[in-house]
Formats: structure tokens, C-alpha cells, sequence
């Protein structure tokens, strides 16, 4: 089953009076990348995610964001700096001496500096809320493998519909190729004919040894095979679970490489048309499989 590298989630996790919230985002990308942004008390967890969504993920770039709220008391009490406060009022004192400022030092003009009174840390251990923000990174990834699978149902059935085409189009390729012995022995007869000016009685023998080289030079039998055989190896690479992006971007340049074969081989106009139409399949299934895990 095809499934983008695109998407979006978000999820959520109470535990008691801790929240855990994540957004994750998902690109393109040739690599797995995975970024995380988590509180720094928290990034000790950093190689723990990372672990979780790669057992998901195998190819893409993953922005993951994780807020932690803590509604307790602890968590919403502050602290004074009062190295920092005492530096400050000294410093104020120092300057109203030097200069005979006439207005007292206030709890404004100390706070007006900032960094005075701050938020007290949380001192819960990242370890005892691993099981919480797990739980809600496990959440976010389920919903972003549900819409990564939704998008890469829509990408598989244009494949689907373009393979049918290419398939469609190699099959009347050999049908009109089992023509070609024919068309050869009369180009090269009238080719004969038009030099000598029927002056040279053409021998039946020769002639068809000739027609029998150049038939041999444009035999494309083999490039039919292998490219029947790679349109069904795509197909059966789309319908597996295993992420099968790369092996799709192979196979879509030896289809390139078969086709181009078949088209210096082949110089009837029409097969030419048909392959030029199918190398613009091609293209299009190049641009969509770039999203394909």
C-alpha cells in the first residue's frame, strides 16, 4: 500500500494535572529526518521519540512540536532572584548618589530590568511523564499514518490509471512491431529500385538476408519483456506494505531506459508518437512517486 510522506497531526494527553500536546508535520525528503521541539528540561527524551516515530516512519522529513503544561500549584509558583535583585538596587543606589536623583528606588524600577522574578522549573522527572507523552505521540502518529495512507490511495490510483496506459501502449508496440519484417524487405526493395533504376534484377535470396539483418537490429522483443515485466513489478511493489518509494524511482528510470532502447530501434512514426506519449506518462508517475514513502 502507497502511502505519502505529506501530513498533518495533533494530539493530546492528560494525565492528572499534566497536558501533553504534539504537532507533527510531515515532507518530502529523500532521508528520514525527524526534528523535535520539546521543552529543554525534556529533551533528555530526544532519542526516545526519535525511536518511536522511526518504527512508523522510513522516509521523509517529520517536524514534531511537544508542549507540556503543568496546571499545579508548583507549577505556577514563581521565585526571586535576589543575587540578581540586591545587583540591581546597589547599582540604582549608586547611580541616585552619584548624580543626586531625588526619587526613591521602587519595586517598579527593579522590575522594570526584568529577570527578577521568574517561573520556579518543574521538578517532575522527564522519565516519570515518558508513559504520558508517549501515549500522545503514539496518538499523533496513528492520525498521521490514517491521512498519509488517504493521500497515497489518491496517488496510487493515478499510477494505477498511467500504468494502464503505458501497458495499453507497449502492447500495440508488439503488435506492430510483428509487421515490421514485412515493411523492411519492401522499404529496402523500392530503396533498390529507385537507385538502379530497375537496371539490376534484385536477388530474391539476398534481399531477404538483408531484410533479415535490419529486422534483427530493430528486434525489440527483449525491451518488450523486461518492460511488461518492470510495469508488473511496480504494481506489485504499490500493492505491498513495505515502504516502496525507492524501488519505484528504480524501476520508473529502467522503463525510461527500455523505452529509449525501443525508440532508437524503432523509427516507424507511429511507434515514435507512442513512445513520446509514453515518456510523458512517465514523467508524470516521476513527479508523483517523489511523495511516495
Amino acid at each position: 500500500m502507497i502511502k505519502s510522506m505529506t501530513g498533518f497531526a495533533a494530539a493530546e494527553t492528560i494525565a492528572g494535572e499534566i497536558a501533553v500536546a504534539a504537532e507533527m508535520r510531515a515532507y518530502n525528503s529523500r532521508h528520514l529526518d525527524i526534528v523535535l521541539r520539546i521543552p529543554p528540561s525534556y529533551m533528555v527524551l530526544e532519542d526516545r521519540v526519535k525511536a518511536l516515530v522511526a518504527a512508523r516512519i522510513a522516509r521523509g522529513r517529520v517536524e514534531i512540536r511537544v508542549q507540556i503544561k503543568d496546571e499545579s500549584e508548583q507549577a505556577i509558583a514563581f521565585e526571586i532572584d535576589q543575587p540578581r535583585a540586591r545587583a540591581i538596587h546597589n547599582a540604582l543606589t549608586r547611580l541616585k548618589k552619584e548624580f543626586n536623583l531625588g526619587h526613591d528606588i521602587s519595586v517598579d524600577h527593579l522590575l522594570s530590568l526584568g529577570g527578577i522574578i521568574k517561573p520556579v522549573e518543574p521538578t517532575n522527572e522527564p522519565d516519570s511523564l515518558w508513559t504520558t507523552i508517549k501515549d500522545c505521540l503514539i496518538q499523533g502518529l496513528d492520525e498521521l499514518e490514517i491521512m498519509r495512507r488517504k493521500e497515497g490511495d489518491f496517488i496510487a490510483g493515478d499510477l494505477s490509471a498511467r500504468l494502464d496506459f503505458i501497458e495499453g501502449c507497449i502492447a500495440e508496440i508488439e503488435s506492430e512491431s510483428g509487421a515490421l519484417l514485412q515493411q523492411y524487405q519492401e522499404r529496402l526493395k523500392e530503396r533498390i529500385t529507385a537507385l538502379t533504376r530497375e537496371t539490376v534484377e534484385i536477388d530474391p535470396a539476398r534481399l531477404a538476408q538483408e531484410t533479415a539483418f535490419l529486422a534483427d537490429r530493430s528486434d525489440i522483443s527483449e525491451e518488450i519483456v523486461r518492460a511488461q515485466s518492470h510495469v508488473k513489478q511496480f504494481r506489485h511493489i504499490m500493492d505491498a506494505e513495505e515502504p516502496g518509494g525507492r524501488k519505484l524511482n528504480f524501476l520508473l528510470q529502467e522503463l525510461n531506459r527500455e523505452f529509449n532502447t525501443i525508440g532508437a530501434k524503432i523509427g516507424h512514426a507511429d511507434t515514435s508518437h507512442k513512445i513520446v506519449n509514453i515518456k510523458s506518462e512517465l514523467e508524470k508517475i516521476r513527479e508523483q512517486i517523489q511523495n511516495v514513502e
